[in-house]
């Protein structure tokens, strides 16, 4: 385990976990700007268009009703217009004081000089309450997660409103196979998505032609006997096969606007196998694409893609956070298969003779979880005055392991390793070499 060799806070490193707390309030404000900027212009074009048309009827007809009629559908669209930039200026301000309040938040930490002030422990507790918040908006707990950034007082350090709107998108792909507000959200990120490469948009194109083909072989089939006719059981006449073919129509017209363009021509080549493959025929590749797991394909895509877009980390800022206390305070002992649990006694007749009460890696809650984390790499390491190593390669402080030895029973003039217990081996005290550090 690390020792503490200082009581001074840094404040860069804690800060390195935090970055997501002004990334993403940067990226809304930029959102809610492009969206009044769409705003503007498309009014723009409906209001000159109408001026236009307004000016062409006046001078064929100078009638005041007709002049009135034009003027007052114009100030219909402005005050249209008005009440759109009213509420992105509403948003905008409430981006602003949420900026505010964690760029305060951050600055309390500069003015903490010591690990043991009451104000670190005060800043510690309101991160991890922002900590836990994140962790249930992600797993989608939003009522819980909006109520206990209430009981904290910290709702202008999370962004509940931003993942209730994620997970709405994200519940519309995974259990009601709708691609509409996925859709929508790619058309308001388009430019930002299309730099990054994104391949979401071509996804959901691709899903919805998927089911057009799939309505079509449903409404085309008949009376459903192999090879009817040598035409696989689909009955070409009647009002089904004539819905088949135009869902199947649509299908091809789908795909020649959408996704003829992505130069896929490998996925492109198996899209166009569906038309002749039904969904009930297990024909590899094309049953893969018919499968109900690309939705939620497409619900962990649209996520990947929602959180890179924001800059948010892929895992809960909570599970990365564990991951580092728990790689911080991980030893060789902590999983040592004599290491005595925390609830049992220690006995001489115990082969777990290894006390690690205070160690809370070796603790019944956290033991498991840290099992597979990596050890911190440590860049001082601190020995006792008094080091020697054993046969093994193992180095102890030469009185703690005579106390150890003590402690457990070994006979006197031998020495065992407090690690293996006394189920490992024990070595002659003049086996045990005394160490020197130059």
């Amino acid at each position: 385990m690390a020792e503490l060799t200082t009581t001074k806070l840094n404040a860069e490193s804690h800060l390195l976990l935090d970055q997501p707390l002004l990334r993403m309030p940067h990226e809304l404000s930029r959102r809610n700007q492009k969206n009044a900027q769409r705003y503007v212009e498309n009014s723009t074009k409906d209001v000159l268009s109408s001026l236009t048309a307004a000016a062409k009827t006046a001078s064929k007809r100078p009638t005041p009703d007709a002049a009135l009629s034009s003027l007052d559908s114009i100030i219909t669209k402005m005050q249209g217009l008005k009440r759109k930039l009213e509420n992105l200026h509403d948003e905008e301000m409430r981006i602003h004081k949420s900026n505010r309040a964690r760029l305060r938040h951050l600055q309390d930490l500069y003015e903490v000089q010591s690990l043991v002030d009451v104000k670190y422990d005060e800043w510690s507790r309101t991160r991890l309450s922002r900590l836990l918040v994140d962790y249930l908006l992600r797993e989608g707990y939003s009522e819980s997660a909006a109520h206990l950034a209430a009981s904290q007082g910290i709702q202008e350090l999370v962004d509940v409103d931003a993942f209730v709107a994620c997970h709405k998108i994200e519940k519309s792909l995974r259990e009601e196979r709708n691609t509409s507000l996925a859709l929508n959200w790619c058309k308001e990120n388009s430019k930002e998505l299309k730099k990054q490469g994104s391949m979401l948009e071509f996804e959901l194109r691709l899903q919805q032609y998927i089911e057009l083909v799939r309505q079509g072989h449903q409404a085309g089939v008949g009376d459903v006997d192999t090879d009817m006719d040598g035409l696989n059981g689909v009955s070409l006449d009647g009002a089904s096969t004539g819905a088949g073919e135009e869902k199947l129509v649509e299908a091809r017209a789908h795909a020649k606007k959408y996704l003829s363009a992505s130069g896929d021509f490998a996925l492109l080549g198996k899209a166009a196998g569906l038309l002749a493959y039904r969904p009930w025929d297990d024909v590899k590749p094309y049953s893969e694409l018919y499968s109900e797991s690309r939705w939620t394909h497409l619900a962990h895509l649209f996520l990947t893609t929602h959180h890179t877009l924001y800059s948010l980390p892929p895992r809960p800022l909570l599970h990365i956070a564990l991951s580092a206390g728990l790689s911080a305070l991980k030893t060789p002992a902590c999983h040592s298969a004599y290491t005595a649990p925390t609830t049992m006694p220690l006995t001489s007749s115990s082969n777990c003779i290894t006390s690690t009460s205070v160690c809370p890696i070796c603790s019944t809650e956290l033991n498991e979880l840290a099992r597979n984390v990596p050890y911190a790499h440590h860049s001082k390491s601190l020995v006792e005055s008094d080091p020697v190593v054993l046969p093994n390669g193992r180095v102890y402080g030469k009185e703690r392991l005579r106390v150890f030895c003590d402690k457990v029973g070994v006979e006197p003039g031998w020495v065992r390793d407090p690690v293996e217990g006394l189920g490992g081996m024990k070595w002659r005290e003049n086996e045990v070499r005394k160490v020197f550090i130059m």
